[in-house]
């Protein structure tokens, strides 16, 4: 339009980095961590976050080079979500569940510049790097060990290591953050779990759809300002679904947990009054089916996000007798985590609570971020008609889907075929919009909270509408 202008006083690149540098201005007083003693401020967590990404620039990390991290839900992961992106690189957090030969397989197609590691992890990260020297790699990433004082043991690595608070030392805060130029550029690469016949596909998130996924779910979980959230769901998983940076976005406070028992979780809501949490279905049946002695109804609301798989009628009756609000969405590693929210409607609340459950245990409608969640069929792209009953494949389109597959052209134009990302799961949709997952493609564990993810090649079959009802969908 004649008159307009995008210059840099009305366009900059949207990045999740922005709210650490906010709340270290609004909250920086504020309690931004805690880890059982260990206590840090948002002032503090910024300057400590930039001081890191001084130091990953001294040793020559720039722009979109990868930093490795394996670590459990611990201070120093939530400040590499920061301090990695702010020196221009490329965060790959790994599955603390991997062995050494599969770390070796994700740092082989990753090829970071250093990983992070945590002393109680230390065996694997040495048995994945022997594995990458024997079969010739010459650039090995430089480690850093992270020795967690929640802890208790200290192990040395090798020759050439660097310890984590020494190296933040090396950086200084007054370093000159590295913006990106594009904010779809990338921010982090996190991995599938892959299959009995496949490696994972390394995911790439940019700045652009870390930030709008970051607001989706502050939306999501009900997250006004200052909220204390529990770290049940593991950080390594799509970035902790983005609230990594998006409690930075509210000021809120982060309980790092080390490990995730029902004791545990009750302990450090009474501790520290916490307002919000997140966890796999196999996490709120643990707190539900916790011991007496364990087990305490709750002083106020406390709002847990779920999703994965539905959760049991029974599970959401004992978690809301609790006191938990439960809040179910549903997507995938390549929608950043939570795609879909299963938005209550008031007139829901007349109903019984068998109704109300079946009602709250579908997919939903995509959040405020995606731009659209359809079920079509997947050979014509057809949108399924709203009755609840015609099957097709959930597929998603809008900023909140990845950037493709790292190293993966292949993949990445197989997953976008038709222009949406395919999402392989077989779901219907209902006369109100809401679609529900009826059979998934993907095979899902759960342990500890983490959805591990593994793609099993099938052929599906439905009804056809035309004749018998034989349609074929040949699907992966």
């Amino acid at each position: 339009m004649e008159g307009t202008t995008r210059c840099s006083a009305n366009y900059v690149p949207l990045t999740p980095i922005s709210f650490l540098e906010r709340s270290a201005l609004v909250y920086g007083d504020n309690v931004s961590i805690i880890h059982g003693s260990l206590n840090f401020t948002w002032k503090q967590t910024r300057d400590r976050c930039v001081s890191l990404a001084s130091a990953l620039s001294l040793i020559g990390v720039s722009r979109h080079d990868v930093v490795a991290a394996l670590a459990p839900n611990i201070p120093a992961l939530y400040e590499l979500h920061f301090g990695v992106p702010m020196a221009g690189g490329v965060l790959c957090t790994l599955n603390t569940r991997h062995d050494s030969s599969m770390v070796a397989v994700l740092l082989k197609r990753s090829e970071p510049k250093v990983i992070f590691v945590d002393d109680q992890f230390l065996d694997i990260a040495k048995g994945a790097l022997e594995i990458l020297s024997s079969s010739g790699a010459i650039n090995l990433p430089r480690v850093v060990v992270i020795h967690d004082h929640n802890n208790g043991v200290k192990q040395s690595f090798f020759k050439g290591s660097l310890e984590y608070e020494s190296f933040l030392a090396s950086g200084t805060s007054d370093f000159e953050i590295i913006w990106p130029n594009d904010e779809c550029d990338p921010i982090a690469v996190t991995y599938t779990s892959g299959t009995t016949s496949t490696h994972p596909k390394g995911v790439v998130y940019s700045h652009r759809g870390a930030y709008l996924n970051a607001l989706a779910s502050v939306l999501l979980n009900h997250m006004t300002s200052m909220p204390v959230y529990l770290w049940v769901v593991p950080m390594f998983h799509c970035n902790g679904w983005c609230l990594t940076w998006g409690v930075a976005a509210q000021g809120g406070t982060n309980i790092c947990l080390r490990t995730v028992t029902a004791k545990i979780i009750f302990d450090n809501i009474d501790r520290h009054n916490v307002s919000h949490m997140g966890g796999a279905p196999t996490v709120l049946n643990m707190i539900v089916n916790a011991p007496p002695d364990v087990k305490r109804p709750l002083s106020k609301k406390i709002a847990v996000m779920t999703g994965g798989a539905p959760p049991p009628s029974q599970v959401l009756f004992k978690m809301e007798g609790l006191g938990f609000e439960v809040i179910h969405a549903y997507g995938s590693t390549e929608t950043y985590g939570p795609g879909t929210i299963c938005m209550w409607k008031p007139e829901w609340n007349s109903l019984s609570p068998e109704a109300q459950a079946k009602l709250k245990s579908r997919q939903g409608v995509h959040h405020i971020g995606m731009g659209m969640v359809d079920v079509k069929d997947p050979e014509t792209m057809k949108s399924v008609p709203p009755d609840a009953k015609t099957i097709g494949e959930v597929m998603f389109r809008g900023n909140t889907v990845m950037n493709g597959y790292l190293k993966d052209s292949k993949a990445t134009e197989d997953a976008f075929k038709g222009g949406w990302f395919r999402t392989g799961d077989l779901g219907v949709k209902h006369p109100d919009g809401y679609i529900e997952v009826k059979d998934r493609s993907k095979d899902i564990i759960v342990s500890g909270g983490f959805l591990a993810i593994r793609l099993f090649l099938r052929r599906l079959w439905w009804a056809d509408r035309t004749i018998t009802g034989a349609r074929r969908l040949a699907h992966l």
